[in-house]
């Protein structure tokens, strides 16, 4: 009679350690404020699979997304403080305007410009195209649940940009 509780007290630690396994493959990310937003909710669950032939990786934060063998390839966040007007650089993929920081290059952080809520995507241009992953990203998911209220007045065009990614 001990032996079934034995046998069942080993097979819950095997599904527990299983369980805990699993939650390894977890990104860690912090919410960003807005994330709270409809629309962010609406960002969410329109996130793909794949994106430039990167598994999606399960994150610990609301409106969150990343894409890698690590989870660091392609990280996503919904509900940022939305950009105001700059003089930085500022391209237009998937139909909408992205906003980029190169100072961390080959690593790039790109906001949403005119876009409510703002979406920021950190991309390592080592691992994917930075151009790939913001038309797919742009096509998918931002242009269909956020909405336009404005745009760069000096796109770069696609073709300055494509030496990036």
């Amino acid at each position: 009679m001990r032996v079934i509780p034995t046998l069942l007290a080993a097979g819950l630690s095997v599904v527990a350690t299983i369980g805990l396994a699993g939650c390894a493959t977890t990104v860690d990310m912090t919410p960003a404020k807005g994330s709270n937003d409809p629309a962010c909710a609406e960002v969410s669950v329109r996130l793909p699979g794949s994106v430039d032939g990167q598994s999606r990786i399960w994150t610990d934060a609301q409106a969150t997304g990343a894409w890698g063998n690590d989870g660091s390839a392609i990280l996503l966040r919904c509900g940022v403080t939305p950009p105001g007007p700059t003089e930085a650089k500022c391209i237009s993929l998937g139909g909408v305007d992205w906003i980029v920081d190169e100072t961390q290059a080959p690593k790039y952080l790109v906001t949403t410009y005119g876009r409510e809520p703002a979406v920021e995507v950190f991309i390592d241009n080592e691992a994917v195209s930075s151009n790939e992953v913001l038309t797919q990203l742009g096509e998918r998911v931002v242009q269909n649940a956020t909405t336009s209220v404005a745009a760069c007045t000096n796109v770069e065009s696609l073709e300055q940009d494509a030496t990036a990614g």
